[in-house]
């Protein structure tokens, strides 16, 4: 697939420092690149800041979507791979909100060289409690929830953006938070959806051996800290950081604590 084809799939943004080391912000479910609009000023004079929309996403051109690459999260890491080869990034900072976090654990053991740190904010490997470990939802729960959203997806996002945003103070963030989960075509939605919340990437996190900066907030109604102090555990020499903030989006919700993690992690990498 040529440059230009990978460029146009997934609405790929190159900006700040060309000189500097690549930083590549990956978007969560329902999100796209326009939710890291308040990261990219902090970064952009010191890095190279490159920004995607994963297939079915923003202006991604969802002519490309294919429920059988995008059924599991491997689909989603060979295009970051695949960004990442035609951009040529080398020793590059992943850093990816919520699901990303597993996408960019596999994306960095498929291509070992382009991808050499990862800034993980708000992770969560597994969703679904078992004995042992809290993913924070029952099986019951994620039953209902991909029911509820297969069933009526914008009565769903209605109803969930609020809650994953976490600010009744503050609803102009849930707002944008459901007007993005709407922007998403249902169907491929459904697919991301299940391949999110269906995920188990515990065993994968045992791949991890870059630098790695785990963000988790002091609440967070998808990923409790206990999956916070999970990840940060099965990733030897990793750092955790509990930010000060509410709600599983501190990059919208609390952007000032999040850029000066995510600034003092870059600082003291190699």
């Amino acid at each position: 697939m040529a440059f230009m084809d990978i460029a146009r799939r997934n609405n790929v943004t190159v900006t700040g420092n060309p000189q500097g080391r690549p930083v590549v912000l990956a978007h969560g479910f329902g999100c796209d690149q326009n939710m890291w609009r308040l990261t990219v000023p902090a970064l952009a004079d010191d890095y190279r800041v490159v920004l995607f929309d994963y297939v079915g996403a923003g202006r991604s051109d969802t002519s490309a979507f294919s429920e059988d690459r995008y059924g599991s999260l491997s689909g989603y890491a060979r295009d970051v791979v695949e960004v990442c080869e035609e951009l040529d990034l080398r020793d590059a900072v992943f850093v990816g909100h919520s699901v990303s976090s597993m996408v960019g654990v596999l994306a960095a053991a498929e291509a070992p060289e382009r991808i050499g740190a990862l800034v993980m904010v708000a992770p969560s490997p597994r969703y679904i409690d078992e004995d042992g470990y809290r993913g924070g939802f029952s099986a019951e729960d994620i039953d209902e929830l991909l029911a509820s959203l297969e069933s009526n997806y914008l009565g769903w996002s209605a109803v969930m953006a609020p809650v994953i945003m976490g600010h009744e103070d503050r609803p102009e963030l849930g707002e944008e938070l459901k007007n993005s989960f709407c922007a998403t075509d249902p169907e491929m939605a459904r697919v991301f959806a299940r391949t999110t919340f269906l995920s188990d990437s515990r065993d994968d996190l045992k791949t991890v051996t870059v630098p790695t900066l785990v963000l988790e907030c002091l609440q967070d109604a998808i990923a409790p800290r206990e999956v916070g102090a999970f990840v940060h555990e099965a990733i030897p020499g990793s750092t955790l950081i509990t930010l000060d903030a509410t709600g599983h989006c501190p990059h919208l919700s609390a952007p000032e604590a999040t850029n000066e993690a995510i600034r003092g992690f870059l600082a003291g990498l190699r």
